[in-house]
């Protein structure tokens, strides 16, 4: 799988997830993508950041808000080079280095990240509105909870865990 960063006519920026750039383009030609947030399906794909930083900014870095950022919130970072890779993945399948850089990408958030089971929407909630510190949390919420954290303008993202990826 691989992801793309992808924008709106509207400007509301949302992720795809695709087996190749070649199925992107397929779907986008045959105008199967769309906003999740409005439906339109004029979509573009953007530049995007080639790993996940789960760090909390220090104060001082932070000088103004982007959209879709907030308290709690993991920043992006640029990528390692121009490809996001490292040395080590030069020369090699495309597909082999998407699944590896997913799988990296899962470590990091598992081990640098809160457990917080069913609570998730609650606590997410408490982070976004500086109830409680911000860090890194995961979890468990229902589609619908999933709408409503995102229709409260709080970041949350689905993320598709491999069978005995869970503990």
């Amino acid at each position: 799988m691989i992801v793309f960063d992808l924008l709106c006519g509207e400007g509301h920026r949302f992720e795809g997830w695709f087996g190749s750039a070649a199925d992107f383009s397929a779907q986008k030609e045959r105008r199967q993508l769309a906003c999740p947030r409005c439906g339109i399906a004029q979509v573009e794909r953007v530049p995007s950041a080639s790993r996940v930083n789960l760090g909390v900014p220090e104060p001082k870095a932070v000088t103004k808000a982007m959209p879709g950022q907030g308290p709690g919130v993991p920043q992006r970072t640029p990528p390692i080079d121009s490809v996001g890779g490292t040395p080590e993945m030069e020369g090699k399948d495309p597909f082999a280095i998407a699944q590896m850089l997913y799988s990296r990408m899962l470590d990091e958030l598992l081990t640098k990240s809160e457990d917080v089971g069913k609570e998730f929407p609650a606590e997410a909630r408490k982070i976004f509105y500086q109830e409680a510190p911000a860090r890194a949390i995961r979890g468990e919420a229902s589609a619908r909870e999933h709408e409503e954290l995102l229709d409260e303008g709080i970041p949350v993202a689905r993320l598709p865990l491999p069978p005995g990826r869970l503990n």
